[in-house]
């Protein structure tokens, strides 16, 4: 949920190329004309509070009124998302499609507070801009929304809402279902990212309000903000399973929620692509979903060497449901989607091809079973003795972060991880196998203890001995009953257990062998099991699905430009160590600053994270972060620093997090919050 620095500089490029079309198509790209930017609007709520943003406007909308697509999210239209706001603005409202970019209640300049994130309150003041939207006289009544990470949650909920205007929507990089596929629990397993995003969080809700937009009321609004936020990374630990408060806003339970045609987004570096083949499936408005090689970021910006002339599909997307105009979209494949040949770490411009399925589930893919067996991965059972795995407590290093950032957050070679596991390897491939969907893992497995996770990495190894990792999974395996309430497990009493090792899209090459890497936790990634416990794995009972796209790929014309992007290694560095069995891992961004284009000055890193573990020793765990974030322009000086401590202590981890705030090198506010709670 970070904005990266390649991001603001690509979104600030000027321009994008129109795509070469080898026939004439039925539709074209319209004209570009003149645009007109309003940098201050602010929009009533019923409650009295206004909530602010800006407009694009086509400049002839007195004589053609526009459809608009509404971008909401809490990151700064003024300066911190500026440059893509700006970028985007000028691109849709050029083409004769208004763009509204207005910041959630309590953030950037809106009035109100920002306690939490996903708010009823946001949906509803969502449906109201929509209808404010809609009844200006320069508007044709048709609203579309669009938005990446927080912005394609966003999205989502404001469509289960179904606000009459709101006639297409296009989510980016989010999910369906906030328990299981967000920054907090991973497979019901406490994640190092659920503070990360923490410390990002709250420098979002307690920043400060421009001066410029608010006048002599900033002060007030930024103490308000900075007394009213809470100590979120222990409210989001607080709810340990997956309860009315995570499945508030989670799409999952209620597809039938949305009924406005739907055109998901995401990349294959991208832990949010789980969702994609759900929404897919389980929608029943018309809708299309694209996934790319690159990480949690934007279609445009793209990465494993591939990025889309997006502009021209957005502006398809939205003349079809906006403007009531015939692209024939629709009459395309329902998934486009890259197929890698090569995992990021391999190399940095991924090889591979962009391949098309007409619908979703495919007629094409078939699952295909494989035993756990003493001789391996077999498709048919075989001889399979029970294998125990002895809690290593750092396992998991090879798979350092849950979203990566950069090339060093990414998925390295997993050999040292896969020795520490229990594995099962198949037999060379004397053919090419593609793989497409959501892998599952059956299980019989039992612990020692009542408290035990289990995690299964899918790799592909190669002639050479490397393992490259395709796909995962983890599981808290006191829900093994599901993630609605958990229960301890009986030592020694096996549970049968099933879950998805994530979407992929991969094809293996003749020579190549799968893997599956089993072993009890995934550290850094999740906070290690209490107690150390040993794993008693019984592969009669263990079965691998892998989703085998069976017949011959059939080349579809991409009607998106592909271009060509250089590889980028990001800013973010990991560093580990090992002194005498402490296991130390370090994530830094560098501190930098940039120019906004209205005079003021961001700076700031992080999260800086430190992440530290003494083999065999669960009760030694701690997690660290810091954040900093500055505005600065003219006399205007404020920063905040936001803080976490997670560590062992008796009953389960005590959970320290801090906020201050800075006016010039003076402190005007500074608040602490501890608490232990159970994990």
């Amino acid at each position: 949920m970070k904005t990266t620095r390649r991001e603001i500089l690509a979104v600030g490029a000027a321009g994008i190329a129109l795509p070469a079309r080898a026939a004439e198509p039925a539709w074209t790209m319209p004209a570009e004309g003149p645009v007109e930017q309003i940098d201050v609007v602010r929009i009533p709520m019923a409650d009295g509070s206004r909530l602010c943003g800006r407009l694009w406007l086509p400049a002839d909308k007195a004589r053609r009124p526009a459809p608009v697509v509404l971008e909401y999210i809490p990151y700064r239209t003024r300066d911190a998302y500026s440059a893509a706001d700006d970028h985007w603005g000028q691109v849709l409202a050029s083409h004769g499609i208004a763009f509204a970019r207005i910041d959630i209640r309590g953030s950037g300049d809106s009035e109100g507070l920002l306690p939490d994130e996903y708010l009823a309150q946001e949906q509803d003041d969502a449906v109201e801009i929509i209808a404010w939207l809609a009844r200006q006289s320069w508007c044709n009544g048709n609203v579309g929304m669009r938005g990446i990470s927080w912005g394609g949650f966003s999205t989502l909920q404001t469509a289960m809402r179904n606000p009459p205007a709101l006639k297409a929507i296009m989510p980016l990089a989010c999910s369906d279902r906030r328990y299981t596929d967000d920054a907090h629990y991973i497979g019901g397993c406490l994640g190092l990212t659920n503070f990360k995003w923490g410390v990002n969080f709250k420098a979002v809700m307690a920043a400060p309000p421009d001066p410029a937009v608010a006048g002599d009321a900033w002060e007030r609004m930024w103490k308000e903000r900075l007394e009213a936020s809470p100590p979120i990374c222990a409210r989001w630990t607080e709810h340990r399973d997956e309860d009315a408060y995570w499945r508030h806003g989670s799409l999952h339970f209620d597809y039938a929620a949305i009924r406005c045609p739907t055109y998901v987004v995401s990349g294959w570096i991208d832990a949010y692509n789980r969702s994609i083949p759900r929404l897919l499936e389980h929608l029943s408005c018309p809708r299309k979903g694209l996934v790319g090689p690159w990480g949690h970021t934007y279609p445009w910006v793209g990465g494993g060497g591939s990025a889309l002339d997006w502009a021209w599909e957005e502006i398809r997307w939205w003349s079809q449901w906006l403007r009531g105009e015939a692209t024939g979209i629709m009459a395309e494949p329902m998934l486009r989607y890259y197929r890698p040949e090569a995992v990021p770490a391999q190399a940095g411009a991924t090889p591979g091809s962009w391949l098309a399925e007409k619908s979703w589930p495919s007629r094409n893919v078939r699952m295909r079973d494989y035993h756990l067996t003493d001789a391996g991965l077999a498709r048919s059972a075989g001889p399979s003795t029970p294998r125990k795995h002895r809690s290593y407590n750092a396992i998991g290093l090879d798979t350092p972060e849950w979203v990566p950032f950069g090339e060093q957050e990414l998925p390295g070679d997993q050999r040292a991880d896969d020795a520490k596991s229990i594995t099962y390897d198949s037999a060379p491939l004397d053919a090419p196998l593609d793989l497409l969907g959501t892998p599952t893992i059956r299980l019989r497995v039992s612990a020692d203890k009542p408290a035990a996770q289990v995690a299964v990495r899918l790799c592909k190894l190669l002639p050479d001995g490397s393992s490259w990792r395709l796909g995962y999974g983890l599981l808290n395996l006191q829900h093994h009953d599901g993630f609605a309430r958990r229960k301890p497990l009986i030592p020694g009493k096996a549970v049968d257990v099933t879950f998805d090792l994530g979407f992929v899209a991969h094809r293996l090459h003749p020579g190549e062998r799968l893997r599956i890497a089993v072993s009890e936790g995934l550290w850094p990634l999740v906070w290690p099991s209490p107690e150390g416990p040993t794993l008693t794995l019984e592969p009669d009972g263990c079965l691998l699905s892998l989703p085998v796209r069976a017949a011959p790929a059939v080349e579809s014309p991409m009607p998106i430009k592909v271009v060509p992007v250089p590889p980028d290694a990001g800013d973010v560095t990991v560093r580990t160590t090992n002194e005498g069995g402490t296991i130390t891992m370090t994530g830094t961004w560098p501190d930098r600053s940039r120019q906004c284009a209205n005079g003021t000055t961001l700076s700031g890193y992080g999260p800086n994270t430190v992440a530290t573990i003494k083999h065999g020793a669960p009760d030694t765990a701690s997690w660290t972060g810091e954040r900093i974030s500055r505005y600065r322009r003219g006399d205007w000086d404020c920063s905040l620093r936001c803080t976490f401590s997670v560590r062992s202590a008796p009953g389960g981890i005590a959970v320290e997090e801090r906020i201050e705030a800075f006016r010039g090198e003076s402190s005007i506010f500074d608040r602490a919050h501890s608490v232990v709670l159970p994990v």
